[in-house]
């Protein structure tokens, strides 16, 4: 019977996206990946290291969070200015957004149809659309 280390999946995760396997980085993969897909604020993955007892800043966390997205491990999503979200999520998708709870769910992306997109400034491309429905509880 073959047993895989803790960390196996995320130092193969860390590795193939060209960056070193430290140690933190390793132990905040592990976090981040660990389980189903979800949005995570880099001030609840540091709580999240913290109840682990992994000893990290919150300054490496963001530092993390935005060296994996670079990586393409993550998708950055932004709510509104200051309030990011990272989603282990990288494949085609939308969200609603939750203004009274700040949550985000995913929407597949190919429930959301656009019609026409305008023509990118000269010498660019769009490199993708994201869709950020907000909604609000009736009430």
């Amino acid at each position: 019977m073959t047993q895989t280390r803790p960390y196996s999946d995320a130092i193969e995760r860390v590795k193939h996206a060209g960056l070193r396997p430290t140690r933190q980085r390793l132990a905040l993969a592990r976090l981040l990946f660990q389980g189903r897909d979800r949005h995570v604020t880099a001030e609840q993955l540091h709580g999240e290291a913290k109840s682990e007892e992994i000893p990290v800043s919150l300054a490496t966390v963001y530092n993390a969070l935005h060296q994996f997205t670079r990586a393409g491990l993550l998708r950055e999503v932004v709510v509104e200015p200051g309030r990011s979200y990272f989603d282990t999520n990288v494949d085609d998708h939308h969200h609603f957004y939750f203004e009274d709870s700040g949550q985000l769910q995913d929407i597949p992306g190919e429930e959301v149809r656009l019609a026409r997109l305008p023509e990118p400034p000269s010498g660019t491309r769009v490199d993708r659309v994201d869709v950020i429905i907000r909604v609000r509880e009736n009430g």
